[in-house]
């Protein structure tokens, strides 16, 4: 298992667009073979950084996974959606492996 970290540049003056365009891939990510982890949009600090986090099983897998995440209706529609509002300034991706698994079970306080 590998997870996609996408870091985005977005416009400040449209965070509006950008939660609505993570809204729409919490719908078409799952249905298109990757369990995303969430969107993730600016709150404190820096008000033009957001990403994207997803598990995908391989490399190999991400590419029939980005084909199928094109062809399907509303993740077309959301990649032109951004195109059209243009409230992506820059996207970073990075594909990471998780090192420290198992982890222990957390404990209450």
């Amino acid at each position: 298992m590998i997870t996609c970290f996408i870091r985005y540049e977005i416009d400040p003056l449209k965070r509006e667009e950008f939660a609505a365009y993570a809204r729409n891939w919490g719908q078409a990510i799952p249905r298109n073979g990757a369990d995303l982890i969430g969107y993730f949009g600016p709150h404190e600090g820096s008000a033009t950084t957001a990403y994207g986090v997803y598990n995908i099983e391989s490399l190999a897998a991400y590419e029939a996974y980005r084909a199928r995440l094109a062809a399907d209706p509303l993740g077309a529609e959301n990649y032109q959606f951004a195109k059209s509002e243009r409230f992506i300034l820059k996207e970073d991706r990075i594909f990471l492996k998780n090192v420290s698994l198992p982890h222990a079970k957390g404990i209450s306080p």
